[in-house]
């Protein structure tokens, strides 16, 4: 990562947040497996609904199952739907709002129907419907789902900053030079769209966790996989909330929060970067909390 950006607290702090559970998500098995020695679906009679323990970190659920053996294996499962659903939401945007705002005309006007036809379209009451009537087919296809129909804001956002680039003079000066089109797309376009790529990417994947989340919490999900939402979808099935189990429905909260505020710090810290007069308006804003600061402990001082 480059220093200057690796140098922003916020960027540093989401990095770590969002690398601490992809660790999880990569790793979880063979932390329950051989750390914790725990199954994620094996049943303790012994402890019951305990709370946190010495033997149980964070407790057990109503049917004697370790919590914190689920948040690592639901970890894996909503990382994994997050990640797989903004990665085909983003090459939808990429190849939906690329193409309309580089070629234009009739490619723009199709393909700019297309997306205006998904945004008009009321997206969480179709993934409820569709991940309703396909119900069971596994976290893949609930990430399929969320992808497919959730792509339809960023390709507006990468169509109005192709249409910009396109007509700046490095890219007329290649495309007088005869490159291809898809070179020039590829070579030129795209890398002055990352940034807005990553931000996407990002926004789409604490979407896709969230969505997966509500899916799994009103019993639209795979009920074979472990993800967060359908620990906080068992624990609100098994009236954790009115017997006081906070530790089964706190830490899969908690770690959906985490994960969410991660992201938006990444976001703001590459936007700083990226943004000279964002960069400036922070700098102006530190100083001018220095002098506050200062001022005032002048002044407590001179008491």
């Amino acid at each position: 990562m480059h220093t200057s950006m690796w140098s922003n607290p916020k960027v540093r702090f989401g990095v770590v947040v969002v690398g601490f559970f992809v660790f999880l998500a990569v790793l979880g098995p063979w932390l329950t497996d051989t750390v914790l020695g725990m199954d994620p679906r094996a049943n303790d009679t012994s402890a019951i609904a305990s709370p946190p323990s010495a033997e149980h970190w964070l407790g057990t659920t109503q049917f004697g199952q370790d919590v914190l053996a689920q948040l690592i294996a639901g970890a894996r499962g909503s990382m994994f739907v997050g990640v797989l659903a903004a990665l085909i939401g983003t090459a939808l945007a990429i190849a939906f709002g690329v193409t309309a705002g580089y070629f234009g005309g009739t490619v723009d006007h199709v393909l700019n129907f297309v997306t205006n036809l998904f945004m008009v379209m009321p997206v969480l009451p179709l993934i409820f419907i569709v991940s309703g009537y396909l119900r069971g087919t596994g976290l893949a296809m609930i990430a399929v789902i969320i992808g497919v129909f959730g792509w339809a804001g960023g390709a507006r956002t990468l169509r109005a900053q192709t249409l910009s680039v396109r007509n700046r003079d490095f890219v007329l000066g290649m495309r007088m030079l005869g490159e291809s089109q898809p070179r020039l797309i590829a070579v030129e376009v795209l890398p002055h769209l990352t940034g807005w790529i990553a931000s996407m990417f990002l926004g789409a994947m604490i979407g896709a966790i969230l969505a997966e989340a509500g899916l799994a919490f009103l019993g639209i999900s795979d009920s074979g996989s472990i993800s967060w939402g359908s620990m906080i979808q068992a624990a609100q099935s098994q009236s954790a909330v009115m017997r006081g189990l906070w530790w089964w429905f706190v830490p899969p909260g908690l770690c959906i929060a985490l994960i969410g505020t991660a992201a938006a710090m990444i976001n703001f810290g590459v936007d700083e970067l990226a943004n000279p007069k964002l960069r400036a308006a922070t700098r102006r804003v530190v100083r001018r909390t220095r002098r506050v600061e200062r001022a005032v402990a002048a002044e407590g001082g001179a008491a």
